[in-house]
């Protein structure tokens, strides 16, 4: 089986595919630092907790956009599953980059723009709603153009209660109505309403730059608040990245092949 693992600002989510088949999908805190064996011992009894064993794992692929990481959980990897992990550079990933420096563009980034391209075709937009929203456009011939980054809905949220004395901290989600009578309420609705019209504006403003007939993919797990109150973003797919990290992997394979 191959071990897939995302490393994100905020979380590591990972994923088990069997052939093509995502088996099972775990996440993580990526905010505290670990050593090897913490983060080995972690990744062990994830596993075995859902009926896998260590030893199933015969691959693994690691894309991250934390390098304070990596040594650790690569460690962790080799040391815990006896497995030297794949890490692809950003212009490893077999997906061509029309920007003006491409090894500074996230791993992440391309990562969801190879799964949308292969799994829905081009021209595409992929959304991807995390600490940071990338909306990154790739082209018909399968070409990553360059894209828009944004504060995060979570980001965004701990600026406006962080900066404001009198205002507390809230769950993320849509109010009942617009107009609010409390200041909770208030909140939750500037954020809500407030990213989706963001996130439209922008699709607008992409599509309107040669892209008209571009599909929508949005990834990521604040997505589930936006995306059933916009009619901009045709598909939703929670596990695009982990989709990408596979893609990504057989195409490397079979070229080593």
């Amino acid at each position: 089986m191959l071990l897939v693992i995302d490393v994100g600002n905020t979380h590591i989510t990972l994923g088990v595919f069997d052939g093509e088949e995502l088996k099972a999908t775990f996440r993580a805190t990526a905010k505290q630092p670990r050593t090897s064996d913490e983060y080995g011992i972690q990744l062990c009894d994830l596993l075995v907790h859902r009926g896998f064993q260590v030893s199933d794992v015969k691959d693994v692929i690691i894309s991250s956009v934390v390098p304070d990481v990596m040594h650790s959980l690569g460690s962790a990897i080799i040391k815990y599953f006896h497995v030297t992990p794949f890490v692809p550079s950003t212009l490893d990933m077999g997906l061509k980059i029309n920007t003006e420096h491409p090894k500074e563009i996230g791993p992440d980034r391309i990562v969801d723009a190879v799964a949308a391209y292969e799994k829905y075709g081009g021209p595409v937009i992929v959304v991807d709603f995390g600490t940071a929203t990338t909306y990154d456009i790739v082209s018909k011939d399968g070409v990553f153009e360059g894209g828009v980054i944004s504060p995060g809905i979570r980001t965004s949220a701990r600026a406006l209660w962080g900066g404001a004395a009198m205002l507390p901290e809230i769950e993320i989600r849509k109010p009942k109505t617009v107009i609010a009578k409390e200041t909770v309420s208030s909140m939750q609705g500037g954020l809500v309403y407030g990213y989706i019209g963001q996130t439209e504006y922008i699709i607008k403003k992409i599509k309107a730059a040669g892209y008209e007939d571009a599909k929508v993919v949005a990834t990521g797990g604040l997505g589930n608040i936006i995306v059933p109150e916009t009619d901009s973003i045709d598909i939703y797919d929670p596990k695009l990245t982990l989709d990408g990290l596979r893609i990504i992997y057989q195409k490397c394979k079979r070229i080593e092949h």
